[in-house]
């Protein structure tokens, strides 16, 4: 008798490590490669009780549905003290809970700009002082049904956009972007900055609460699956998304506001970033409609605020999971370089938590131009997201990839599994308070904040069912 193995051609798997498979490569022998992975060190006790709990895959299957069966819609533009019933010297911020002496640059730099916006400063040093004397209440966004770019600060005289989710009914807040460069949201507070913003509350807002009169509700998913196509991932390539909704807007600016219509569509034309806050509500009310499922481990917001990296999950309530904050990896601006750069900041890795972001990269091979690597990197990126993801989002399709849903859900034990952690771009702000931005890239979570979960999941792991009985 003949063993098929003996007498036939060999069929080699190769598994973990390539030094095998290249050898064979080398001598142009046939192979499959097998992308394999260690869990990470320490969780193998942790991922098997949550795996084994029971409620895991129908909790998962619920949140995902959820999150991808989200309609967010703008609806209103409104000033923070109105939708946020911010009190004086009150400050939202981005990323988990943190404190002045804790802060970094960009983030102070953010605080001190906000005290003067709001008169509770007669300068910079002032702002300081009261800050460091615990003179201000500081809370971040997520706790307040918000999100917010960079250092993420909100302070009661700032508007508002107001975004509904129209299939689950939650409602989500963002800043109105200001552009790109010397922005409080990086940290810079210069008197250009405050004027800035000073035109934003006392023009811009009120024209837009009055277009958004005129036009009704906007469609903000649709919008986003169309400015896939064209060319954005919507986390820091934002210009067809802009270019969309400044088409929408354009009647009713000019109906509702004909005064300013000019000078408000050349801001908004000008600002390729325009669009990137209202995106970033629209994953906000899309990721809160998959909150508070027990035994789901599905992540529902990352955020970072200059110090810590933090991941909330579905199934753990409000807890905040952290780490600290990695340096982005990128291209910088003029003379800018790595030592000028601050760690992580910014609540906009909600993109990347529904899906979008450096998730959708593949979408945007234009991407790499700000963000540094070359058009394969950006197609292996989104590629390599589908191993700790839960699902393909329906609505937002990849068209250099037959159209595929983007990776979306990110599962705390599949990123154990499997190793790998979520793929993030990010514009880099200035360490030094007041610098504003200094460059973009690419930045990898702490793995820290994803094992933390994945012990606290064990701990509340019902492996026998007993919560069913």
């Amino acid at each position: 008798m003949t063993l098929p193995m003996l007498s036939g051609e060999p069929q080699v798997i190769t598994v973990g490590t390539e030094l095998l498979g290249e050898a064979l490569d080398a001598q142009a022998v046939p192979r499959v490669g097998v992308d394999w992975r260690p869990p990470m060190p320490g969780t193998a006790g942790d991922l098997a009780r949550v795996l084994a709990d029971p409620r895991r895959s129908g909790a998962n299957d619920r949140a995902v549905a959820r999150l991808t069966s989200a309609r967010p819609q703008l609806v209103g533009v409104r000033p923070a003290h109105e939708v946020l019933d911010l009190p004086g010297g009150t400050f939202l911020h981005a990323g988990p809970p943190i404190d002045w002496h804790r802060a970094s640059g960009p983030m102070r730099g953010a605080l001190i700009g906000a005290m003067l916006l709001e008169g509770l400063a007669a300068d910079a040093e002032e702002a300081g002082e009261r800050l460091a004397a615990g003179r201000a209440r500081l809370e971040p966004c997520h706790h307040h049904r918000t999100v917010g770019p960079m250092a993420g600060v909100v302070s009661r005289s700032m508007w508002m956009f107001e975004v509904r989710d129209a299939e689950h009914g939650g409602t989500a807040y963002c800043s109105l972007n200001e552009g790109l460069g010397k922005v409080l949201r990086y940290g810079a507070y210069g008197p250009e900055v405050l004027e800035r913003l000073r035109w934003m509350g006392e023009v811009l807002g009120p024209v837009l609460r009055a277009t958004l009169e005129v036009t009704g509700p906007l469609d903000l998913r649709a919008l986003i699956a169309q400015a896939l196509q064209m060319g954005d991932e919507l986390h820091n390539r934002n210009r067809a998304a802009t270019s969309l909704l400044a088409r929408e807007l354009a009647p009713g600016i000019v109906e509702a506001a004909p005064g300013h219509a000019a000078e408000v569509l050349r801001f908004v034309n000008g600002n390729d970033h325009f669009f990137l806050n209202a995106g970033m509500a629209a994953c906000k009310v899309s990721t809160d409609a998959a909150r508070g499922i027990p035994g789901s481990t599905m992540v529902v917001a990352m955020a970072r605020n200059g110090t810590d990296f933090g991941v909330q999950v579905s199934g753990l309530g409000e807890r905040w999971f952290t780490g600290p904050a990695g340096v982005p990896d990128g291209l910088y601006l003029g003379a800018y370089g790595p030592a000028d750069a601050n760690p992580d900041i910014g609540d906009s890795t909600i993109t990347e938590t529904a899906g979008l972001g450096g998730f959708a990269m593949a979408a945007a091979p234009a991407i790499v131009r700000f963000v540094g690597g070359d058009v394969s990197d950006a197609m292996a990126a989104t590629r390599s997201m589908y191993e700790i993801t839960l699902a393909e989002h329906p609505a937002y399709q990849i068209p250099s990839l037959d159209f595929r849903g983007t990776p979306v859900g990110v599962d705390v034990t599949l990123v154990a599994r499997t190793g790998l952690l979520p793929t993030v771009n990010t514009g880099i702000a200035g360490r030094v308070a007041g610098t504003g931005q200094v460059g973009a890239g690419l930045v990898s979570p702490p793995a820290s904040a994803f094992t933390a979960a994945l012990a606290a999941l064990a701990e509340a792991a019902d492996p026998g069912g007993e919560s069913g009985k």
